[in-house]
Order: structure tokens, then sequence, then C-alpha cells
């Protein structure tokens, strides 16, 4: 690894300090937190689906405010147009002349949380995606930069379907994870209605991590080393979806890519510098489980993606 001991010592502090920090708002759901911070550690983006209320908001604003990155939110509604979320140019009056002047949209930040968004038409969904994969929006004839680093975490509502489109599995797959949100423990919910129905003020955040930080961690997590074994299993775990008799369309090699990508920052966010295997499992199913199709006789049968990851682990 291109880094000193005490470098990367300091980096891998500083990511459990910002668990720490996340912690002050958000009880439990450690599994959500690990993989989300594994997304950043990536310079990836992520789909997180779950029913409402149970603080995806709150969650990824507290990320934002422990690592010193702007936060957006855009709220997707099917009259969402995709200006409204890239930007437009306006008229602006200066001096007596007139002038046209670009308008940054939301997506301008450093982390934009993408509310429901399969509520918005597939135009709109589109220029996100081109903001996700190309680090960069077109508008008026013109493509502009995006702040680095940049990531999208979309939300999805696994109920209440009317009135959504569903992405395609070819635009699911530019996502690095799917995250999936549960309900709380009874302990945890317990301790959620005390913390925040008492009239206590809000936890303070600590900034612990900067956006330089980040990205040095970034490239630090990318260099992490993994055995040839280890990376040929998760190869060989992508390549067999393309032939298990339960899925209809396997994952792509940018699958093969992600899970390995995946797994080097899990090790590197848990303090180690080697990748095992059990890096490679924790991370298999939010890896692979938007990009399969599971074929309707299994589906029939109620085999999910995770089923069908589980059975080839």
């Amino acid at each position: 690894m291109n880094g000193s001991d005490d470098e990367i010592d300091r980096i891998q502090r500083r990511l459990a300090a910002l668990r720490g920090e996340v912690g002050k708002r958000i009880v439990g759901q450690t599994d959500v937190v690990e993989q989300l911070l594994v997304c950043l550690l990536c310079d990836g983006n992520a789909v997180i689906e779950s029913n409402p209320g149970l603080g995806k908001t709150t969650l990824i604003r507290t990320i934002a405010e422990a690592t010193d990155l702007s936060f957006s939110r855009i709220q997707n509604t099917p009259d969402l147009m995709p200006a409204d979320i890239t930007g437009t140019e306006i008229i602006r009056e200066a001096g007596g002349s007139r002038e046209f002047v670009f308008e940054k949209g939301p997506v301008f930040a450093n982390l934009v949380l993408a509310d429901e968004i399969n509520r918005a038409t597939p135009k709109t969904q589109a220029a996100l995606l081109e903001a996700m994969q190309e680090k960069q929006v077109t508008t008026a004839g013109e493509t502009r930069e995006l702040p680095r680093p940049f990531f999208v975490l979309a939300t999805q509502n696994p109920i209440d379907q009317e009135g959504t489109y569903p992405l395609p599995e070819a635009q699911t797959d530019r996502f690095l994870l799917k995250i999936l949100m549960e309900y709380p423990g009874r302990d945890e919910e317990r301790e959620i209605v005390e913390r925040y129905t008492t009239g206590a003020p809000d936890p303070g955040v600590d900034r612990v991590l900067s956006r330089e930080g980040l990205q040095r961690a970034q490239h630090l997590a990318r260099q992490v080393p993994i055995a040839d074994d280890i990376r040929d299993r998760a190869i060989d775990l992508v390549r067999a979806t393309r032939e298990a008799e339960n899925i209809e369309f396997g994952a792509s090699p940018r699958a093969s890519m992600g899970l390995v990508l995946a797994a080097k920052a899990r090790a590197f966010l848990a303090g180690r510098t080697h990748v095992s295997e059990a890096d490679v499992e924790a991370m298999a199913r939010p890896a692979l489980r938007h990009r399969l199709v599971i074929d309707f006789r299994a589906e029939r049968e109620g085999i999910t993606p995770d089923d069908a990851v589980a059975a080839l682990l």
C-alpha cells in the first residue's frame, strides 16, 4: 500500500470515529452504516430500499456533516424535470444589461440523496444516472463537472408501487451496492423513542474526516492487497450467477470489479490491510442482489436474489 503505517493507522482511526459520530444519531443499523461507508470508500453509488420512517435522510445527512461534504436532497416526483436536478440557465439583469447565468441544481453537491428514485420519469432518471456514471452533467449544450467526491444515494420504497417507474436492470447495474434497511429491534426502537421524545437537543456531530482525508482513504482502500485465491473466488461467484438454474440473467464483469473493490473497502474499514473470505461473503449480497433477475419459476416459489446468492456461496 502506498502510504506509511502511521498514515494508514490515522485514517483508519478517523473512519472508526466516523462510525461513532453516526451512532450519536442513528440507533443500530450497523450493517447499513458499514455498507454505506464501504460505498464512500469505493467512490460508488448505492440504492437503499426500506420502508418510510427508518431514518435514511438523517443517516446520510449525518455522514455528510461528519465528513465535511456538501449535502442535498432531491424528492423525486413524476413531474420532476431533468433541469430541476441538473440546473438551468436564467436571465439575470446587472448594470442595465441582461445575461444568461447558469443556476446550479441540487445535483451539484458531494452527497446527493435521491429520495424515491422510482417515482421520477425515465427521462429524469437518465439525467441523474449520467451524473452518477460520468461525474458531470450536460445542460444547454455545455458539459459541467460535478464536485469531487460525488456520491448518489438513491432510495426506493418496497411498498406502494403505484405511479412508479422501476429502474431497468441496465441502470440498477450502475449502483455499486443495494442496501436493505430493516426495522429496528425492540430494544433499539425503545432507545429511539426515548432519545427523540424527551425534548432533548439534537446531538451534535463532530467533523472527524476531511474531504481530502476521505479521498486519501479511497486511494488507500483500492490498494489493499487481496490474495489470488480470494479474488478468484469472488470472480467465480459472479460467473456462477450466469449459469445458475434459478437465475434468468446473471451479473456482469462490473459486478466482479464491484465485489472485489467492496471487499477491499470493508477490510480497510475494519482496520485490516488484507482482504479475507469473510469480506467477500459479507459484500456478496449487497453487491449482487440488484444485478440478478430471478427465473419466474423460482420467483413463484419465493426465491429472492439473496437466496440465490446464498446458495452459490
